[in-house]
């Protein structure tokens, strides 16, 4: 499924806040790789959000439309 810039800027942006909670990770990282990212939660959420291991998902309401 393919997201707006805003819907995956929401969805990085939940997931980093429950990285920096202590949520488990949804990738495998080792010691060089989180040093890579700098431990930044937002990195490692962008990364998951590449990898679609996220358990986040946005549901679109459908438009009603007008019949003359």
């Amino acid at each position: 499924m393919e997201y707006t810039k805003y819907e995956e800027a929401r969805i990085i942006g939940a997931r980093a806040l429950q990285i920096s909670m202590g949520a488990p990770f949804m990738v495998k990282l080792n010691k060089g790789q989180l040093e890579k990212l700098g431990y930044n939660p937002v990195e490692i959420a962008k990364l998951e959000f590449r990898e679609g291991t996220i358990p986040i998902e946005v549901k679109h309401a459908l438009k009603k439309v007008k019949k003359n």
